[in-house]
């Protein structure tokens, strides 16, 4: 069964359903476009969201070696990867979909009205052709009742007795005439009828059904191409299932290696000071008279000595070398990171060497390609920069040994020498120290203010109250301990956790 062969009559129908086709057609290629929005817009939304709740900064790198912070750092990373296979898809729908079928369209609109001009002009062919057959017909019928009319006009004056020979003659001579017009007319007519069958049996079972089934074969080629357009919708999205399904495994593997228990490991790791808990307050016998106290109890330490000034500040010496001023356990942890440090450059430094000293060789083997003795001043650099780094890893690696050696000798410093200490720093001269103060004030480099109440138990730190106004005269230097200034004079370390930045 085909268009031609059944449908030879239906070309308002052909019409309609042709032009059906090639709107939905455009239909779905406006809905793929949307589609290709709605991609982006999602992926771009994702990106914005990922980039919203990543980490940035030393406190949050530092924060990262959590494992439940670095495996939602991990979340937003393959988020971020799910997010550009979003675009992905969008990119190839609006390439193999919406730009290929638009194209496609263009050109199957310009066949579909090749095919029905020719179909309209074959149509008007033969109604032309039938017109003139018409035309024909109708003149030989007109002279054909002339003829007839003659005829019987010669035949009434051949018998009337009074006309003459010559009337009689005449009016023979006309139906003469009459009679061969009208047989020249049948003839013509007979003719063009014969012409205009033939066109009329062409045209019905051989042009319209040609044109018919070229129509049909355009829609079947159209509807097939729609089909695989179909197709494409799902294909482009399964191609990058694989990957999408990576991205939500490593979403899965990040929930899934959280560690609790070294979590909180690490935490204990960065912040224990290594201090000893505080030992038992003695009892003062007030009955054998009022005796000090040989016991410096945490709870109420001493204080190495009164403010003279409510805007004077305490004379911090500048952070030592060796980090000495640090509690053990954060004297240690910088130590290390400074040791860890030297040994990356050193290793860098003798990497340089190396290509240096290879590169020389290749010189002095091939002096075309250089000269040796350029290389001497960088050779010679670099020989230095190794002997003062490898001069400085000895020197922390030597306080690294005192500070993990010595800290037990340390912690076992009994309260009574601690007690002395603070009384003969408290017996100073007390107007040097005033002079001092109040030529060398430091200036703090910011506000907090205290989140929770903290009680200063450990050598060097201080107590504060929850709501409490803090100067900031020292950062967090990646240990969790800051140095902050109370309103009352008071100086010294406390959780950087513990207080709120002030804007």
């Amino acid at each position: 069964m085909d268009w031609g062969t059944d449908l030879w009559d239906q070309y308002d129908h052909i019409d309609k359903h042709t032009q059906s086709g090639l709107d939905l057609v455009e239909r779905y290629i406006k809905f793929v476009k949307e589609r290709t929005e709605i991609e982006q817009s999602y992926a771009k939304q994702l990106r914005s969201l990922s980039k919203k709740y990543a980490k940035r900064g030393s406190k949050e790198e530092q924060e990262c070696k959590f494992s439940n912070h670095a495996s939602f750092q991990e979340i937003l990373n393959e988020l971020n990867d799910y997010a550009g296979q979003r675009e992905l898809i969008a990119e190839n729908m609006m390439t193999a979909i919406c730009v290929e079928l638009t194209k496609y369209l263009q050109d199957i609109k310009q066949e579909r009205k090749t095919h029905l001009s020719d179909a309209k002009k074959a149509q008007q062919n033969l109604e032309s052709s039938f017109k003139h057959l018409e035309s024909t017909k109708k003149r030989f019928a007109k002279e054909w009742a002339e003829a007839d009319k003659a005829t019987q006009q010669a035949e009434k004056t051949e018998a009337d007795l009074n006309a003459t020979r010559l009337d009689v003659e005449k009016a023979k001579q006309h139906a003469h005439s009459r009679t061969h017009t009208a047989e020249e007319c049948r003839n013509d007519y007979a003719a063009y009828l014969q012409k205009y069958n033939k066109e009329q049996n062409y045209f019905y079972y051989t042009e319209i059904p040609q044109i018919y089934n070229k129509l049909q074969d355009m829609d079947e080629r159209r509807i097939r191409r729609l089909a695989e357009g179909y197709c494409q919708f799902s294909d482009i999205e399964k191609k990058v299932l694989p990957i999408i399904s990576k991205c939500l495994e490593g979403v899965s593997a990040a929930g899934v290696k959280i560690n609790e228990k070294q979590d909180s490991i690490l935490f204990i790791e960065q912040h224990k000071s290594g201090f000893e808990r505080p030992g038992d307050v003695e009892f003062e016998d007030y009955s054998q008279g009022i005796k000090p106290a040989t016991s410096d109890s945490s709870l109420n330490p001493p204080k190495v000595r009164a403010k003279l000034w409510p805007f004077s500040k305490k004379h911090k010496p500048p952070a030592a070398e060796d980090f000495s001023h640090l509690p053990p356990e954060q004297r240690k942890k910088r130590l290390q990171a400074k040791i860890d440090d030297i040994s990356k450059d050193l290793q860098k430094a003798q990497d340089q060497s190396e290509a240096l000293e290879k590169m020389k060789g290749v010189y002095e083997q091939n002096p075309q390609m250089g000269d040796p003795s350029s290389l001497e001043p960088q050779i010679t650099e670099t020989a230095q920069t190794i002997g003062r780094l490898r001069g400085e890893l000895t020197k922390y690696e030597t306080w690294l040994s005192e500070a993990v050696g010595g800290e037990e000798s340390t912690n076992s410093i009994n309260n009574n020498t601690q007690h002395s200490v603070v009384a003969a720093e408290t017996t100073h001269n007390i107007y040097t120290e005033f002079e001092d103060e109040f030529e060398d004030v430091e200036a703090p480099i910011g506000q907090c203010s205290a989140l929770y109440t903290f009680e200063g138990n450990s050598e060097g730190t201080i107590s504060i109250t929850e709501g409490e106004l803090l100067s900031i005269m020292e950062e967090d230097k990646g240990d969790g301990w800051m140095r902050v200034l109370r309103a009352n004079g008071e100086e010294g370390y406390i959780p950087s956790s513990y207080v709120k930045l002030a804007p």
